[in-house]
């Protein structure tokens, strides 16, 4: 039905005017800066959040692959913002955290004399790249540290041994072990993160302008902002399209380092 609906003029606004129009729709969405400015902003969270739970996370995994105090504890706390709902991140960071007048932040900057920051609505893309991160790193940190813990305990005794530092060690010896499930890391979190919508909603409403809309925000203004089903219809297609592009290569690219 999206398909169909997607070579057709069909405003819910105006039923009557329903007609055929061809590829009138992606014609409009090719011509628009909005498609444009969209699909920038969903690359700049997929590579943002990839690479704040990917560095962020390897750091994680090297402080919690060790015995001491409340070392479960820990671990738990590291991996729970993954199960955190993602419309309860968003209102934990915008009214807990980072609200320009009551938020934690806006404090902290208060007491060393540094004025608030209107974080979503100067730096929304920085901003909701953040909150996203924040409950992905949960997950980078499940996948490394699990993959950290198969590695084999004497090999890092043995590097000791041959006079490696723990620099060294981490280089050629756990980063190595990483690189496998990192790539996996990569797939998995690039397919979630482009249809990512209700940070989005909840934090600045694709805003200020289309600062912060991605292709899945872009598709809910057309279809139930201006119920435009043709146009949120070849939204979609063209959505679907390039999201199993991505798929089908992220997923060749990972099946071959598994194979080596």
């Amino acid at each position: 039905m999206t398909l169909w609906f997607s070579f057709q003029h069909y405003n819910l606004v105006n039923t009557a005017g329903r007609e055929f129009v061809g590829l009138d729709n992606y014609l409009y969405f090719f011509s628009s800066s909005s498609l444009a400015i969209a699909a920038l902003n969903s690359i700049y969270v997929v590579l943002g959040v990839i690479a704040i739970t990917v560095t962020l996370g390897i750091g994680l995994v090297l402080l919690l692959d060790r015995d001491f105090v409340g070392a479960k504890i820990a671990r738990v706390l590291a991996i729970s913002p993954f199960f955190v709902m993602p419309t309860v991140a968003a209102l934990i960071w915008k009214n807990l955290l980072l609200d320009p007048v009551n938020g934690l932040l806006a404090t902290v900057l208060g007491l060393v004399g540094l004025p608030a920051v209107d974080w979503f609505g100067t730096l929304p893309m920085f901003s909701i790249i953040v909150i996203i991160a924040w409950q992905w790193i949960g997950f980078s940190t499940l996948i490394l540290l699990t993959a950290l813990q198969s590695l084999d305990h004497e090999l890092k005794e043995a590097a000791a041994m041959d006079g490696a530092g723990a620099f060294a060690t981490f280089r050629f010896i756990v980063l190595p072990h990483l690189a496998r499930p990192i790539g996996i890391i990569v797939m998995i979190e690039t397919i979630f993160l482009l249809s990512v919508f209700a940070e989005i909603f909840v934090t600045t409403s694709g805003g200020p302008g289309l600062a912060s809309t991605n292709l899945s925000f872009l598709i809910y203004v057309q279809a139930l902002l201006r119920f435009d089903v043709g146009l949120a219809s070849a939204g979609g297609v063209i959505s679907i399209i390039l999201a199993n592009v991505v798929a089908y290569f992220l997923a060749k690219t990972v099946s071959r380092s598994l194979e080596i």
